[in-house]
This record gives structure tokens, sequence and C-alpha cells, in this order.
């Protein structure tokens, strides 16, 4: 399956060097754009054999997959250049420009022709860059067998999960920005470590290690969080005590807080 990647930034460059590492995709399957020689010089440098060209209409041609992976001002004018030669019977086109509608990619997708390709919009978070996102796909004019490739190819990159669009921001505020307050709660764990005696280093380390211990547990288990709560605390033990402080300063109300903000 040939992919055509038409944005090589952060994001695009992110997605094409992690399908290479995930064994599942050949480099030169993959083909990626950008403006600049510059930018497509640093992505043959991390990712050596993915294709590349400044040409966005000649890139989409053999591709089954287009994800068009510029910043959302851009999009527009992007699909403008490629919409006449995406072929609707046999490619998808993959949006992954925040705060732009399945809508809107339609009516710029088919301002002049009845006929549209099968179009996602997908929202991916950072971790994307270590194969670990919790990606959220819409889908729209796609069948089952098409909604499942483009499935694929995000999880080879972490997680992903089909929802109706107007989760897509529910998504967004619970897992890419909830990349920054995970890591928010890390630098704090950090600057309590060190305070108890611990070097800033090896405290970073303990606690992201234990971040990743608790969220495996409730993937791997499937409980609520209350229930693996409860297996560390114990009466009169310290863990109670130390929740107990956090929520009179009124963490989990300041979390709640942040992610309304967030709307």
């Amino acid at each position: 399956m040939k992919i055509a990647i038409l944005g090589a930034g952060n994001m695009g460059s992110a997605i094409a060097c992690g399908l290479v590492r995930s064994g599942k995709f050949q480099a030169e399957e993959i083909v990626c754009t950008a403006r600049t020689e510059t930018t497509l010089e640093r992505l043959r440098t991390q990712c050596p054999g993915v294709r590349t060209t400044t040409d966005n209409a000649a890139a989409v041609r053999d591709a089954a997959v287009v994800m068009l992976a510029v910043k959302p001002w851009l999009t527009e004018a992007l699909i403008r250049e490629i919409r006449r030669e995406i072929d609707p019977d046999r490619q998808s086109v993959v949006s992954v420009a925040a705060g732009v509608s399945l809508a809107q990619l339609a009516e710029w997708m088919t301002a002049d022709s009845a006929v549209r390709p099968a179009l996602f919009r997908v929202i991916p978070n950072t971790a994307i860059a270590v194969r670990q996102s919790m990606t959220f796909v819409a889908a729209r004019g796609a069948d089952e067998a098409c909604t499942e490739r483009v499935l694929g190819i995000f999880r080879e990159l972490g997680e992903a999960m089909l929802v109706d669009e107007p989760m897509l921001e529910t998504g967004m505020i619970l897992a890419s920005c909830g990349i920054a307050f995970a890591l928010r709660y890390v630098r704090a764990s950090v600057e309590g470590g060190v305070e108890l005696g611990c070097p800033a280093g090896q405290a970073t380390h303990i606690v992201a290690a234990t971040l990743r211990g608790a969220a495996e547990l409730l993937l791997q288990r499937g409980e609520h969080p209350e229930a693996e709560i409860d297996r560390v605390t114990t009466p009169g033990g310290i863990t109670v005590r130390g929740l107990n402080e956090m929520e009179q300063a009124g963490f989990s109300a300041a979390v709640i807080r942040g992610l309304k903000a967030c709307k």
C-alpha cells in the first residue's frame, strides 16, 4: 500500500518514520512532500529510503492513501492543488489538520465534481513520534474496508479509535492536551522528588516509569482507576495521607477544570 504524506513537518515526518520503523511498511512505499529541499533533506536523514518531492500533485498519483499533514490554514490551498489528481474509486484522503471539518474537506475536494473520495479526519498526539499516540479517527463516505485500512495505519503508531466527528474535540482534549497535563504532573513530582533528596534526572526516570506502569495496569486489567488506588492505599498508610493532601489542595477539581477550559 503506497502512502503519500503531503507536508513533511513534525507530524508528517513522525508518521512517515514511525510507519517505516514499524516494519509493516517499506520506505519506498511512502512519498513525502514539502515546500523546501531543506525540510526534505532533514527527513531523508531521519528516515533513509523514503521518497521525497516538492510536487504534491505527482506525489498523490500512485498512492492509495493521501495524508494532508499541513497547517489548517494551508489545507484548502493544498486540496485545490491536488484534487484533480485524486481518484475517488481507489484513493482515500486523510487530514490531520486540527479544526478542519469533514464537511469543509468535502466541499473543497468536490468544488467542481459530484464525486468525492473517502474522507477521514485524524487527531493524533505528539507521542506519535515514539509510536505511542492515542489517535482518533472520524470517517465520511468510507466503507468498512477503507476505514480499517486507515485505522490499521495509525495502529502501527500507537492506538487508534474510530469515533463520530463531534467526539474528536473531546478526544483531542483528553489525549492531545492530555500529554501536556500528564507532563505537568511529572514536572511537579520531579520537583517534589528533588526536595526529598532525589537527583532531578533520576526522579524524572522514576516518575515516568511509574506513570507507564500505572497506565499498563489500567490498560491490561480494564478496571476503574479507584480499584487500583485501593490496592495501594492501606489504612493509616502514607499513600492515603498523600492523596488526601492533594485533594485538599484541589487536585481532582483542578484537573477537571483544566479539561473543561479547553472546550
